[in-house]
């Protein structure tokens, strides 16, 4: 499956090889992203549906730069369910810009509105949650979608709109205001 990055949750984990004397320890790692919100002045974990997308070091994901890995499209393993936690894993960036099958998107409810998770048509049937963490009044959820679905929050429908000169890159666009 291929997939666009289009953003990243807020929390990173990262684990790094076990051998102290491997040269090539720090450039094997794999890093792990979620969401996660705000909590007196630190953002914290605060999982209601628990996942994360992992990159490893040596597919090409660079942490240093995550602004230059915003609309790369990388080879991915199928979504799956691994000890109660949702996971996406990203192997290796391609080498040329193809149009991907999804797209990695990340909503937080003080730009996007808050999220209706659990309610009746919240998003579309191909749109699948991987991770979503919320405290009090704030919310930051992690989907994989397929380009023109859809999420609904309290502002309106957002559907999910490739841009026509770049398939590889996709915005959230506001297309019914409630």
């Amino acid at each position: 499956m291929l997939v666009a990055v289009t953003g990243f949750g807020s929390v990173w984990r990262w684990r790094f090889g076990k051998n102290q004397d491997d040269p090539y320890r720090f450039g094997r790692a794999a890093y792990f992203n979620t969401t996660g919100v705000q909590v007196r002045n630190e953002i914290r974990q605060r999982p209601k549906i628990t996942g994360y997308a992992r990159f490893n070091g040596r597919g090409g994901f660079d942490p240093n730069r995550l602004s230059r890995m915003m609309d790369l499209v990388f080879e991915c393993a199928e979504p799956c369910v691994w000890q109660g936690a949702n996971k996406l894993l990203f192997m290796r960036t391609l080498s040329a810009p193809h149009k991907p099958d999804r797209f990695l998107v990340v909503l937080r409810n003080a730009r996007h509105g808050a999220l209706k998770v659990g309610s009746q048509n919240w998003r579309s049937a191909d749109t699948w949650l991987i991770s979503f963490s919320e405290c009090r009044d704030k919310q930051e959820a992690m989907l994989l979608m397929p380009a023109h679905s859809w999420i609904e929050t309290e502002l309106g429908r957002f559907v999910l709109e490739p841009v026509t000169q770049r398939p590889w890159a996709a915005r959230l666009i506001l297309t019914a205001a409630t």
